[in-house]
């Protein structure tokens, strides 16, 4: 089982990974990433974005999808994800496993952290 922390609650995950989104502050524009649980911690597998603006411009081997530039960032596995939660912006941090989805964030509060479940 697959199984992901969310601050100090535990998720247990359909498979092994999730999908991120939200809305820019400024921009407006609505931000994608698809992320899997592996052995080194959390891997960044794909990333969308629909239009381009200030801080959110597409990778550079991105491609167009449907409205969406989309792409795979190439940085290393991240032992945990950091969520802001400031409760000023358009959308909070949608988490989805599957055809489950949470909204995190969504008040003003410390950040949301994000990482995988120590092996049992």
């Amino acid at each position: 089982m697959n199984c992901l922390l969310i601050g100090a609650a535990a998720l247990s995950l359909s498979g092994d990974g999730f999908s991120l989104s939200w809305t820019h502050s400024v921009e407006r524009i609505e931000w994608r990433e698809e992320w899997a649980l592996t052995e080194d911690g959390l891997e960044l597998v794909q990333a969308a974005v629909k239009g381009s603006g200030a801080g959110m411009e597409p990778g550079p081997d991105a491609r167009l999808e449907q409205g969406w530039w989309v792409w795979q960032p190439d940085i290393p596995a991240q032992p945990q994800i950091v969520l802001a939660a400031s409760g000023l912006t358009p959308s909070a941090w949608r988490l989805c496993d599957g055809d489950e989805c949470r909204d995190l964030g969504t008040k003003a509060q410390e950040p949301v952290i994000l990482k995988p479940c120590p092996e049992s």
